[in-house]
């Protein structure tokens, strides 16, 4: 093969590769709201359908629900991250923390099923899977909460540990309310009220 041809090839390759990222991302994103609407038993076909591929594209991208569900899981917990950091440079320390809270809460709610079904695979990577992910959000919520220690805005003896706890039971008492948002948020306030350096103002 000579050098024209080989570029000539180099450039066919490249936009393949773009569009099987952007196919990829539109599966992840369509996905996303087919479990926060459905659950983990959401119909593959239909999120192929609401990506505008084919069924056999999302299964080359995701050889199995698994796999979708771990991408769905990366990305937003990422996103989830990414906000914590971002709000570590804010200003009003509670504020910051209160809005990362209420963000933990809403991905919790929203993607009860998702953690457990990765956990509960018989592939061997879940338990390490998830215990990362719980690792990086302890770490940047622990930032968080250090941070409102630290400026007492919040009570000292708030455990970190105890803190994230609550957000998963808040996500979990609520799940089944038939306004559960608006569940949460009331929940939400109690533990907020409880962190704030001397209760509601």
């Amino acid at each position: 093969m000579g050098v024209a041809d080989r570029e000539a090839g180099s450039r066919g390759a490249r936009p393949r590769r773009a569009d099987a990222r952007r196919n990829r991302e539109r599966l992840v994103e369509q996905a996303k709201v087919a479990f926060a609407e459905f659950g983990v038993e959401a119909s593959l076909d239909e999120i192929a359908r609401r990506a505008g591929v084919a069924s056999g594209t999302l299964y080359r991208h995701f050889p199995s629900r698994l796999d979708l569900v771990e991408a769905v899981l990366a990305e937003q917990i990422g996103e989830l991250v990414e906000l914590g950091r971002g709000l570590l440079a804010d200003e009003d320390e509670f504020g910051a923390l209160v809005t990362w809270l209420r963000a933990a809460v809403a991905h919790a709610l929203s993607y009860r099923g998702l953690a457990a079904a990765v956990m509960n695979s018989a592939l061997g990577r879940g338990e390490e899977l998830v215990a990362g992910w719980h690792a990086e959000i302890f770490d940047v919520g622990g930032a968080l909460l250090a941070r409102g220690r630290a400026s007492g805005v919040i009570v000292s003896g708030a455990d970190d540990a105890d803190v994230l706890r609550m957000v998963g039971a808040i996500a979990w008492a609520a799940q089944d309310a038939p306004d559960r948002s608006a569940q949460a948020d009331r929940l939400l306030g109690l533990l907020v009220d409880g962190l704030r350096r001397g209760g509601s103002q």
